[in-house]
């Protein structure tokens, strides 16, 4: 599994977005905020993209989180080189949390799934979320017999 974390693009940086999305073989991307962007940019550059809105700060429904895991299982069900891309606004809290959340249901420790994504994003998650990854039990949601490596970009 490769995940992209961003902050969020616009109307007048879409275009060089795409350009890194495609340096990452990105086809999915995962906006967990407002949207402020056309998404027939990235349509026409071959990227879905699937909204799993939650509030700014805060922590995932049920429903996203169970929403999130089903993306997760359908793209990874192959060993594949494409990366997942998941932003929120500024890429230090929505998308970092759901990112922590599937490390976790692939058996990475708490501490060295934030280790993980504080090494790529300094500050990343408030203590709201923190708290939650903490108390998080994995479900076996992500039972993937050919995922041998995770990557957190």
């Amino acid at each position: 599994m490769h995940f992209l974390i961003t902050n969020r693009p616009n109307n007048r940086n879409i275009q060089g977005y795409i350009t890194r999305l495609k340096l990452y073989n990105v086809k999915n991307l995962v906006r967990v905020c407002e949207r402020t962007y056309n998404d027939e940019f990235l349509k026409d550059a071959g990227i879905f993209v699937h909204d799993l809105f939650f509030k700014d700060g805060s922590i995932p429904s049920k429903r996203i989180i169970k929403d999130w895991f089903k993306l997760l299982k359908v793209m990874f069900l192959y060993e594949t080189d494409e990366y997942i891309a998941i932003h929120c606004v500024s890429g230090l809290g929505r998308a970092p949390l759901l990112v922590v959340l599937a490390l976790l249901e692939l058996g990475m420790p708490f501490e060295e799934a934030i280790r993980e994504i504080r090494a790529k994003k300094r500050n990343a998650l408030n203590d709201e979320q923190l708290l939650f990854a903490e108390s998080y039990r994995p479900k076996s949601r992500l039972r993937l017999e050919n995922s041998k490596t995770c990557s957190v970009i």
